[in-house]
């Protein structure tokens, strides 16, 4: 991955119509464009038609996050409002989080919550971070974050969480996930593809969009994600397809990889997948259509290539697929 890329070359216009402002029902009932990855027609299908799509022994691989982070809204001394996102428990009260305005908060000041013991501001680090010490326990205060691009409501706050969302400490959902459903995944199953779990829980770089200049400028923060043995076993070991679930679980697979020497465990990963690189694990992608100039468009553009991608996406625009974290898939095989 020698080349050098400007971001420039992964931006594309974005209706404001075409982003999801609300959740299809049921889950499995949104838009799938099936894309070859290499050469071939797009097919537009449901998502409900995936098991046609998979093969007896190809391996589905999901990752098994859940989102735990909150949104809290408080109030400086001088009045002004602060908008905090808790994304990691350091213990003892005290967490990462995002802050909004993130330049005004300082080392010493404090913020008074209604719903929620005050805090104080112990440490600034890169990228609006803060860490924030409470003085008690939050407990269930906050709301669940949602994506800043979504302006609707959810009555069932679970609709941000796959239906297999198990491990606490997400900030954001992995959301080629949402589209599934529990029978969905039974059909997938009868149909002699294995399903397997991985987690990687969702940080900072799901909010950080690419800088100007050179992608090679961007810098991943640390993910931590955990494979387990079942999982390193059966993508070593199943003969057909490794298909991952989201960029997510790529990054896992690939950070992990190569596929006959998968490794199993918890680690870090601070992976940078972009056009050039070469996958070593995963033959294919469940993912939805994301932002331009995202670290996860860059991905799916290394995967398919970034010609055939962005092509892919004008076709998205033309037949008014949904774009983003509400939005309708894509499979690229």
């Amino acid at each position: 991955m020698n080349e050098t890329m400007d971001a420039s070359l992964f931006d594309y216009d974005l209706p404001p119509e075409l982003i999801a402002q609300s959740p299809v029902e049921p889950r499995d009932s949104s838009r799938l464009m099936v894309l070859p990855r290499i050469d071939g027609p797009i097919q537009h299908r449901r998502f409900h038609e995936l098991p046609e799509l998979l093969q007896p022994g190809d391996l589905l691989v999901l990752n098994d996050t859940r989102v735990s982070a909150r949104r809290l809204l408080g109030r400086r001394p001088s009045g002004g409002t602060v908008e905090l996102l808790l994304m990691r428990s350091l213990g003892g009260n005290r967490y990462e989080a995002l802050s909004r305005p993130a330049r005004r908060l300082r080392p010493g000041e404090r913020v008074a919550f209604e719903d929620a013991p005050d805090a104080a501001i112990e440490d600034v680090k890169d990228g609006g971070v803060r860490i924030v010490r409470f003085e008690g326990p939050i407990g269930a205060a906050g709301e669940m974050p949602l994506p800043p691009y979504f302006h609707g409501t959810l009555p069932d706050p679970e609709r941000y969480q796959t239906v297999y969302a198990t491990e606490e400490g997400s900030s954001a959902a992995p959301t080629a996930g949402l589209h599934f459903t529990q029978d969905l995944l039974a059909r997938i199953e009868q149909k002699g593809v294995c399903v397997a779990r991985v987690t990687l829980h969702v940080g900072l770089d799901t909010f950080r969009p690419l800088p100007e200049g050179p992608v090679e400028m961007h810098k991943m923060h640390g993910e931590t994600y955990t494979i387990p043995e079942s999982t390193a076993n059966a993508v070593r070991f199943r003969a057909g397809r490794v298909v991952a679930v989201g960029t997510t679980v790529v990054r896992v697979l690939e950070s992990a990889g190569p596929r006959d020497r998968m490794e199993a465990g918890q680690r870090t990963t601070h992976l940078f997948i972009r056009p050039g690189y070469e996958f070593r694990s995963v033959q294919g992608i469940v993912t939805n259509f994301h932002l331009p100039r995202t670290t996860m468009l860059l991905m799916i553009c290394a995967f398919a290539g970034r010609e055939r991608v962005l092509a892919a996406y004008e076709e998205a625009k033309r037949a008014g697929y949904r774009f983003l974290s509400f939005g309708d898939a894509m499979l690229i095989l």
